[in-house]
């Protein structure tokens, strides 16, 4: 390792009198990776907002390179080859690849000529060197979650930047697309730049670091060297405490068939004659690469793409699903990959997002009855443990994790028969998964019909008892628990023979 390339010393800052951190300081050095790791509201991103001038400190100094920066704002982070990629790409859906990649790169007056073949040639060497094929001319509307997230690393290795924040990079990838970020990682060393990588995904801290930071509750808990510390010390220092089985599987026999597709294609979405079925208190988890269809089976089952063929059965009776409302109507519930776009409603309060799907439980003579909806909401509050003083909260305010528990009480509101969960723990902490896996343990027990999709192999094996793969909108096989192994899942993903 050579020198200090950023140096943050008893950084400290408040929010409306709540200590976001506690004079905590953190070291990068050239060519290092160092992990950041902490529960939601351990004040990981209070820290990467200090380091790019996002937030003022109250307290506290930045170098940079050995360099003092008294008043660290974002146009002053960018010059000092500061970047940062977040876990919620920032591009603007209505322009193209290529023009959000110049947007971030090219410099100039408003005046000046544009080369439009040179800004295309550009973005497309740079999506190769991320390990992305994308064409540069596609809307950013057009673009998955993951595929947004490759852009945003496109668009750091253009900017040379030396000093490289990546939070939660993989949380929406699969292991294909992981892999190719780590090869750029690997190349980013090699040139001399420091990386932060912040991530839930322990397993990948071992693989990637160098070394790892705890924070937990706004303070550095310890600095170590990865040789120094194992998978169980880093949660013990999260927590605070030992923590139970992450993956709580219980065995409970299925029941009858609650959902059943047979030969169901949508011509908008690609998804091609997908016949499955789950039952009752199983959990069916559905794997596949990113564009393999995953999220857009989802969205057929629950209306929002209607499907143009094929039959789907619920408790085996013939059911019509034109719209979210018929779904919501038959007992199923959805909760989306895209948590702040779709799962929560942010500027809206933690009681008002739990009621939104079940009104009528409610509501009388169509008038909202406040005092039961917020009995509603502390109700799951309780039962999900979601940290918030009062169920009158926005939803922004809360971390990721409690985030997701309101998408989560949401649709059970509505008690349904089955759930759709996609990427359930995408992006929360080690605690808040053991959580949302022990609720979803016990939503089977109770004969919820669970479908979950998820990119994390370790999840799927550890949760489902059965694992349906797919590849190019059609299923290609499904496992067993006991048949199934991470090289069988990825075969079958890559569109090998079972």
């Amino acid at each position: 390792m050579s020198d200090l390339v950023l140096k943050a010393i008893a950084v400290s800052k408040a929010f409306a009198g709540v200590k976001a951190l506690r004079s905590v300081s953190f070291e990068l050095r050239a060519g290092e990776v160092h992990a950041l790791i902490g529960e939601n509201g351990a004040g990981k991103s209070t820290l990467i907002k200090v380091i790019t001038g996002a937030v003022k400190p109250d307290a506290g100094t930045i170098e940079v390179r050995g360099t003092l920066v008294p008043h660290m704002d974002p146009r002053i982070s960018k010059s000092l080859g500061i970047s940062a990629i977040y876990q919620q790409p920032s591009l603007f859906p209505d322009l193209t690849v290529a023009e959000n990649i110049a947007l971030a790169l090219e410099s100039g007056g408003q005046w000046r000529r544009l080369n439009w073949k040179n800004r295309s040639l550009r973005a497309s060497e740079l999506l190769e060197r991320a390990g992305a094929s994308i064409d540069p001319e596609r809307l950013v509307a057009t673009l998955s979650m993951p595929e947004q997230q490759l852009v945003e690393i496109a668009k750091a290795i253009g900017a040379d930047a030396r000093i490289v924040i990546m939070d939660e990079p993989t949380a929406s990838l699969a292991e294909r697309e992981a892999d190719s970020l780590f090869q750029v990682i690997a190349r980013l060393r090699s040139e001399g730049a420091g990386v932060i990588y912040i991530s839930h995904r322990l397993e990948e801290i071992a693989t990637v670091a160098d070394r790892v930071t705890v924070l937990r509750d706004g303070e550095s808990i310890a600095t170590k060297r990865m040789d120094e510390v194992d998978r169980a010390e880093m949660i013990r220092m999260m927590v605070g405490r030992e923590l139970d089985s992450l993956f709580p599987k219980r065995g409970i026999v299925p029941g009858e068939i609650a959902l059943e597709l047979r030969d169901v294609s949508c011509r908008a979405t690609g998804v091609k004659n997908v016949s499955l079925n789950v039952r009752r208190g199983e959990i069916l988890g559905l794997a596949g690469l990113v564009g393999s269809g995953r999220t857009e089976l989802a969205e057929t089952i629950f209306g929002l793409t209607p499907a143009d063929s094929g039959e789907i059965r619920l408790l085996g009776e013939h059911v019509a699903i034109g719209s979210p409302g018929d779904a919501i109507r038959r007992g199923i519930g959805y909760v989306p990959e895209d948590r702040p776009l779709h799962g929560v409603i942010l500027e809206m309060s933690i009681a008002a997002n739990t009621s939104l799907a079940n009104l009528k439980r409610i509501a009388h003579h169509g008038l909202i009855d406040g005092a039961e909806e917020r009995a509603l909401a502390d109700g799951f509050v309780r039962q999900l443990h979601i940290k918030t003083p009062s169920v009158e909260m926005e939803a922004a305010t809360l971390s990721g994790g409690n985030q997701q528990k309101v998408a989560l009480a949401r649709w059970l509101a509505i008690d349904p028969a089955v759930l759709i969960l996609d990427e359930p723990t995408q992006g929360v902490d080690v605690g808040s998964k053991a959580e949302i896996h022990s609720l979803m343990a016990d939503l089977s027990e109770r004969g919820v019909a669970i479908i979950m999709i998820s990119s994390e192999l370790p999840e799927l094996l550890g949760m489902s008892d059965r694992i349906a793969v797919m590849h190019e909108g059609g299923i290609r096989g499904t496992l067993d628990r006991k048949d199934a192994t991470q090289q069988s899942i990825l075969s079958l993903a890559l569109g090998h023979a079972a």
